[in-house]
């Protein structure tokens, strides 16, 4: 029962469904998320984390880059249903048709990335 509302209080969270959302489109790390979104890092972290702790994510290090995706290989099947009923949910929505844009244009601007990205304008 606790992983079951773990589950749901990460999909309660607008921050977590637009990483859901980009992390559809290929795997990211925390910068590139922090650009698609324009949030924070510690914002892009926590949420991230939550995501993870959840089971909904895959944590794959290469090097000193730390890529986030969505967990399709191990994810338990409610988790799976769930990213399918979120998907089909948010289709057509025009703020995370941006967000996606922005994940076009986000690059990985190497290590300690997080630091450099704080000098650009974030929502937090």
């Amino acid at each position: 029962m606790r992983e079951t509302i773990k589950a749901f209080k990460a999909l309660s969270d607008e921050t977590r469904l637009r990483i859901l959302n980009i992390l559809l489109e290929r795997e990211c790390c925390v910068c590139e998320v922090m650009q698609a979104l324009d949030i924070s890092q510690t914002r892009a972290s926590r949420n991230l984390a939550a995501l993870y702790e959840a089971g909904f994510l895959k944590l794959r290090r290469d090097g000193l880059w730390s890529l986030y995706s969505i967990n399709r290989d191990d994810m338990n099947e409610y988790l799976a249903d769930l990213v399918q009923a979120v998907t089909k949910a948010l289709e057509g929505n025009k703020a995370l048709e941006q967000d996606r844009e922005r994940l076009r244009k986000a690059v990985r601007v190497g290590p300690g990335c997080a630091e450099k990205m704080r000098g650009k304008k974030t929502i937090a």
